[in-house]
């Protein structure tokens, strides 16, 4: 129903992603990091259905913020969405390898599946140098997924570093 002075609109489905196309969207976010000043590293989540749920940058630089890192922005943006903490069957797609603090709130909001772009061999937790979501200690195991358009998500980070050393 519609009146001539608030029309109703209903918004359009929203479209299911691949993981090339979430991981995208992941360096979209990185990006405007990058403008930004902070680190390039972005992130996404996506439902069950494939639809982006969520999405994040690092804003640590900018929000003065040191817990402000792409992937605890893009769950915090998710579980808002859906109104609920818990993202059990949810993916994480972000193009850094999280680090503990991330891969902990990996674990804590349950999600479902992390899927990220570039290692980090100074901090990934997930596989790299620790591997907390394959911890036999901890109740839950998503799935991880490494190297998804790797190459691209390393660049965007080695060209930054770059740049600022300049």
């Amino acid at each position: 129903m519609t009146d001539s002075v608030h029309p109703v609109h209903s918004a359009p489905p929203l479209a299911p992603l691949t993981l090339d196309e979430a991981m995208a969207a992941a360096l979209d976010q990185g990006a405007l990091a990058a403008l930004a000043g902070d680190v390039p590293v972005g992130a996404v989540v996506i439902d069950e259905q494939g639809r982006l749920i969520g999405a994040g940058r690092n804003l640590r630089e900018r929000d003065g913020d040191p817990l402000a890192h792409a992937e605890v922005e893009a769950m915090r943006a998710a579980a808002r969405m859906r109104g609920d903490w818990n993202l059990e069957g949810c993916t994480l797609v972000v193009t850094l390898e999280p680090c503990p603090m991330c891969a902990g709130a990996c674990l804590q909001t349950r999600i479902g599946r992390i899927v990220f772009g570039a290692w980090d061999a100074k901090l990934g937790a997930c596989g790299s140098v620790w591997d907390l979501p394959r911890d036999p200690h901890v109740g839950h195991e998503p799935q991880v997924i490494g190297g998804v358009r790797e190459e691209e998500c390393a660049r965007m980070l080695t060209d930054f570093f770059r740049e600022r050393r300049m």
